[in-house]
């Protein structure tokens, strides 16, 4: 957890719920769980349990003392909407980033189902006097998608009341096919190879095609990295392969990227 934050697509991280368990082949060679079990055992770290999932109370009203506005990224060591996660605790960190709205708040899931079933029980479009508060449209909502088994997840995330949504195709493991009608309503596509010791290859035309696609349905497009290997599929490591991609960087986000 961060005030700053080394991924590309955001400027700081927030944790109020740390640990996960695996549910997809995205999940295989968590960098999350990588991270968090070197600390197992160690006392008085805030990863003893390891990648155990943990709740932090303490944790919540962070973003509250950040007075400076930036994207901040929930849960980069998680996901809100894990199963284990308590629906209550959801809504106190929701409260905070609804009390929080000079930031822009990213939200990321493998767990789509969940997320609609309690966003959909929780808000609605508009106040229309069903007593369900309107979206904050400061709040950003995302789903992870790595292969064309998991699309799925988009069309959870286009029946949830958020004004941004987007997809994360990291690590990209296979080609996606992105038509018209699972990229209608998404605002944002992040897409990325795959790094770490057991990292898998991304193959470039994969990249291509999802480019392409959000190119032909004018989707704001950001390649975050190769990842272990590099465009001509050698491993040469996340650093040396770097991020540009057919002679240029991407780094396109939504229009409504502001605060306030």
């Amino acid at each position: 957890m961060s005030d700053r934050s080394k991924i590309e697509w955001t400027d700081a991280t927030w944790n109020p719920v740390t640990g996960c368990t695996k549910v997809s082949p995205a999940c295989t060679n968590c960098y999350a769980e990588r991270f968090a079990e070197r600390f197992r055992g160690v006392p008085g770290h805030p990863y003893e349990q390891g990648f155990d999932l943990k709740l932090w109370p303490e944790r919540l009203t962070l973003p509250l003392r950040w007075k400076q506005p930036r994207t901040v990224f929930v849960n980069s060591m998680s996901d809100l909407f894990h199963e284990d996660v308590p629906e209550d605790f959801i809504g106190k960190v929701f409260e905070v980033m609804i009390d929080a709205n000079h930031h822009i708040f990213q939200i990321l899931t493998k767990r789509s189902e969940r997320m609609l079933a309690w966003l959909q029980s929780n808000f609605t479009l508009a106040s229309n006097g069903n007593g369900k508060p309107a979206w904050p449209p400061h709040i950003w909502l995302g789903v992870s998608v790595e292969n064309q088994n998991y699309t799925w997840r988009i069309r959870h995330l286009q029946k949830t009341p958020a004004l941004v949504r987007y997809l994360s195709i990291e690590p990209l493991l296979g080609p996606i096919s992105l038509n018209a009608g699972l990229l209608d309503g998404i605002n944002w596509v992040i897409l990325g190879g795959e790094s770490g010791p057991h990292a898998r290859p991304m193959n470039p035309e994969w990249v291509y095609d999802v480019r392409d696609q959000c190119e032909r349905y004018s989707v704001p497009f950001f390649f975050k990295q190769w990842g272990a290997y590099d465009q001509y599929g050698k491993r040469v490591g996340k650093k040396r392969a770097g991020r540009i991609f057919d002679g240029r960087t991407y780094d396109a986000v939504p229009n409504s990227l502001c605060h306030g």
